[in-house]
C-alpha cells in the first residue's frame, strides 16, 4: 500500500508590491509616500518566524513610459526595505503592456526569474497578489497563486482565482502548513464583499 506523501512545504512567498505590501501609489517616485499596507508587517514577521523567505514582485510600466526613473524606483524600494525588509529577492518588470515582454504578468517570466534567484522550484513558491494577472502568472510558472482582493480587484478576477483570501495575513497563515488546497481560504463574508466590488 502506497503511503500518501505530505504536500511539499512552501519555502518562498513572493508578494506583489503595490496594493499588497504597500499602499498603491501609481508611478510613485517619492519614498515619503511609501506606507505599508494593512497587516504587511505582521504577515512578514509571521512568515519569517517560520523560516519562509519573502520576496517582492512588481510591474512598473512608468519606467518604460518615462514617468518613473530607475533611480526613483531604487529609492522607493530602499524605503520599502527599510520599513518591511529584508527581502531575499526583488523582481521588477519595467515594461509597458504594449512592449509585449516575457516578464509582465500574466506571463510567467518574472516569477521564473525570481525562482531562479532564490534557487527554489516553483512548486515550493507561493505568490500573493491583488489582481488576476499576478495569480495567472503564478499558475503558468507552476507556483501557487493566492488573490487578496482590494478595491481595484475586478469581481471576475476574484471569481476566476483558484485561491482567494480576504486579507494578507490569512493568505500567509494558510501557507504555513503547505500549498493552498481550497478556493476560499477564510471567512466567506469578506469574499462575498470582494465579489461586489465594482
Amino acid at each position: 500500500m502506497n503511503a500518501v506523501r505530505p504536500a511539499p512545504r512552501i519555502r518562498v512567498v513572493l508578494l506583489e508590491r503595490d496594493g499588497i505590501l504597500v499602499e498603491d501609489v501609481p508611478d510613485n517616485a517619492d519614498p515619503g509616500r511609501v506606507a505599508p499596507a494593512a497587516g504587511a508587517r505582521e504577515t512578514l514577521a509571521l512568515l519569517r518566524a517560520h523560516g519562509v523567505r519573502t520576496g517582492v514582485v512588481t510591474r512598473q510600466p512608468g519606467v518604460a513610459r518615462g514617468t518613473l526613473s530607475q533611480a526613483d524606483l531604487r529609492r522607493v524600494d530602499e524605503r520599502i526595505e527599510d520599513l518591511l525588509g529584508p527581502f531575499y529577492v526583488r523582481a521588477v518588470c519595467p515594461h509597458a503592456p504594449e512592449d509585449d515582454c516575457h516578464c509582465r504578468a500574466p506571463r510567467p517570466g518574472l516569477l521564473l526569474w525570481a525562482a531562479g534567484r532564490v534557487c527554489t522550484p516553483p512548486e515550493r513558491i507561493a505568490v500573493i497578489g491583488a489582481d488576476g494577472d499576478t495569480v495567472e502568472a503564478a499558475r503558468r510558472a507552476g507556483a501557487h497563486g493566492i488573490l487578496v482582493p482590494t478595491p481595484a480587484t475586478r469581481p471576475r478576477e476574484t471569481a476566476a482565482a483558484a485561491h482567494v483570501a480576504p486579507d494578507l495575513h490569512t493568505a500567509a497563515r494558510g501557507l504555513l502548513t503547505g500549498p493552498p488546497t481550497q478556493h476560499v481560504l477564510a471567512d466567506e463574508r469578506a469574499i462575498t464583499e470582494a465579489y461586489r466590488t465594482a
